[in-house]
């Protein structure tokens, strides 16, 4: 898997790119009919190498999703990490903020 084209669109566009699964598969497996579980994994490992992070972080297996890839060592990468962290403690039952899945269910989603 090569993703050099995707690291320099991030830059390009100051450490931030929304992409399709449909365009992140096609430079992942062009012939796999289907992405799946696995190589969505594969494929975060890939980026993360890169110094890439995305946001949904597990990354959806239907190709008509879209997912933000940010450079981790960003302020945005950053600010992904603490919020992940947080998201973290909330789901072990340790939240520093009261009610975080109540009142923020789809930014829980999208950080586990």
């Amino acid at each position: 898997m090569d993703f050099t084209i995707i690291k320099h669109a991030v830059e390009v566009d100051h450490g931030i790119k929304r992409l399709s699964m449909h365009f992140i598969k096609k430079l992942a497996a062009p012939e796999r009919a289907r992405l799946s579980a696995e190589l969505c994994a594969r494929i975060s490992e890939e980026l993360e190498q890169l110094g890439l992070v995305t946001l949904p972080r597990t990354l959806p297996t239907s190709e008509s999703e879209f997912v933000w890839v940010i450079e981790r060592d960003s302020d945005l990468g950053e600010v992904l990490a603490v919020a992940t962290a947080v998201a973290h403690l909330d789901k072990l039952g340790m939240s520093p903020l009261p009610h975080l899945r109540d009142n923020h269910p789809r930014a829980i989603r999208s950080l586990s």
